[in-house]
């Protein structure tokens, strides 16, 4: 073989390996089996909901997502929190809002957001109640009703029936919140089969569905972590799939 053509195939190969390289160090999963759980609110001892971190640390000070897990029949005495947060519900169903309203029962896929300050009650029924809860800082904390205040923002509840999809074409997308800078920081893409995915600093969460990512098969409330930028390969393993998408940077689908 031509020692110049040999040479090109071997450049050739040497960089595929590196990318692929780079991909896997860029990408990292935390199977929901392998969350470690403790108590969200140790105050209210057994009749606390359970936490598990994906990212950050509710405790301290970062930018933290966690999963909120909740016994059926739990409903929370009227509390504020320190921080405004944001919920997807991944599993069972979940009513969040004043403690006077009506429930509205909130199946998976629906999402919610909570001010600081703003008093509220939350409730969960089913066999298993699991929603994402995402906060910018922390520490989040559970404080008395009669600390409440106005920190300027409005919430508001979604209840899944009432999502509008964009269609996409090889997926369907709903953009949930954004930053003061108006920039999108959190979508839901549906989907089914296969798809690629290209994303730079980015957290991707199961929120229905079986995704089948680097070899393993994630269920609901599973993590995928892009550090840097990398391509990732998702399929879905049901008859459809939803993943939550956290990013501040442009994605790209193949």
């Amino acid at each position: 073989m031509n020692k110049l053509i040999l040479a090109i195939i071997t450049s050739s190969i040497m960089v595929s390996c590196a990318h692929s390289d780079r991909n896997s160090q860029n990408v990292k999963i935390l199977p929901i089996s392998k969350v470690n759980w403790e108590k969200l609110n140790p105050a209210r001892g057994d009749k606390s909901p359970q936490a598990g971190t994906l990212w950050g640390d509710r405790k301290g000070s970062p930018a933290t997502g966690f999963l909120a897990k909740f016994v059926d029949g739990f409903s929370s005495p009227p509390h504020i929190h320190n921080v405004s947060y944001r919920a997807i519900v991944i599993e069972g169903l979940v009513h969040n809002d004043d403690p006077d309203a009506e429930k509205m029962w909130m199946p998976k896929g629906s999402f919610w957001t909570q001010p600081a300050g703003e008093s509220h009650i939350t409730s969960a029924k089913g066999n298993k109640n699991i929603a994402l809860v995402e906060i910018d800082n922390g520490p989040y904390l559970v404080k008395p009703i009669k600390k409440n205040f106005d920190n300027g923002e409005k919430p508001y509840n979604i209840h899944a029936s009432n999502i509008i999809w964009k269609d996409k074409g090889k997926y369907k997308i709903v953009d949930l919140w954004q930053n003061k800078n108006g920039v999108v920081t959190g979508s839901m893409l549906k989907f089914v089969g296969k798809m690629g995915i290209e994303a730079t600093k980015a957290k991707l969460v199961v929120i229905s569905g079986e995704i089948k990512a680097k070899n393993q098969v994630l269920g609901a409330g599973s993590l995928i972590s892009v550090d840097d930028s990398a391509k990732l390969e998702v399929s879905c393993k049901v008859e459809e799939c939803i993943l939550y998408l956290k990013s501040v940077n442009d994605f790209s689908t193949y």
